[in-house]
């Protein structure tokens, strides 16, 4: 039986690797491949392949980001190998009742071991939906709201507080994030999309004020009236930057605030 597989790394060596290796085995038709989470998705919703190899640490969405993702939208879930660098995830993968993990770099063996232990799953039609809709909730709900973010600035890497987080904004598919107070920094997210950033946050501290902007509800200095029953936010950074409300937001800010 011939299987369909999809690929997610965001490293192209190691999407290339595996993609030569799963050729050698035989038998494995390599429909696609994608370079992070948000691909990842929308890959599997498009060719609803037999098997995937998912990438754990990734930007933004990550290997368990995407399942959680698969199973809010309903989308039938392939058989899943995590491929990663570090050997702690392999527990969870079980725990998910993944079909397997792989260990980078890839061995040739144990990537034929891993097609042949999927082969064997959908063969005797054994459902992992339920198992891994399980770990998922329980890695939610001991995902710490209060981890940092990492941003990029000036050629260096910083790790950051939610809390210092003033708002950040997303232009030609950038993500700005800047922080708050007089000695505050402006950086870069690694995230795609605001939603992505959002999800890695505390919602209870931040707000989708705009469909551009995210901001911290702490972090807001005025509120400033403006045309025809809108408003715009003026914020606690160095610049003291004004960040619009979207009419679809203003009865949030309302109730926010009292208004």
């Amino acid at each position: 039986m011939s299987l369909s597989a999809v690929i997610v790394d965001d490293e192209q060596l190691a999407r290339d690797e595996l993609a030569f290796l799963l050729k050698n085995v035989g038998d494995v038709e390599v429909v696609a491949q994608g370079k992070n989470g948000v691909e990842a998705v929308n890959l599997i919703r498009e060719h609803n392949p037999d098997l995937l190899f998912l990438d754990v640490q990734m930007p933004g969405l990550d290997g368990f980001g995407v399942i959680r993702k698969l199973l809010d939208k309903k989308v039938p879930l392939p058989k899943i190998v995590f491929a990663t660098a570090f050997d702690q995830y392999a527990v969870k993968a079980f725990e998910v009742n993944a079909v397997d993990y792989l260990l980078k770099p890839f061995d040739r063996k144990r990537v034929s071991q891993s097609v042949e232990r999927a082969r064997s799953k959908i063969e005797a039609s054994s459902a992992s939906s339920d198992k891994i809709e399980s770990l998922v909730r329980l890695l939610e709900s001991q995902k710490p709201q209060t981890a940092k973010l990492l941003l990029k600035a000036a050629g260096r890497l910083f790790l950051v507080n939610q809390k210092e987080i003033c708002f950040a904004s997303i232009e030609d598919g950038v993500i700005t994030v800047v922080t708050s107070g007089a000695g505050g920094m402006e950086g870069q997210s690694n995230c795609r999309t605001l939603e992505e950033l959002l999800d890695s946050l505390d919602p209870n501290l931040f707000w989708r004020a705009h469909r551009s902007y995210l901001v911290n509800i702490n972090r807001i200095k005025e509120v400033v009236p403006w045309f025809k029953s809108s408003y715009q936010l003026r914020m606690d950074d160095k610049k003291q930057t004004e960040i619009p409300v979207s009419r679809a937001q203003t009865k949030r800010l309302r109730e926010l605030f009292g208004l």
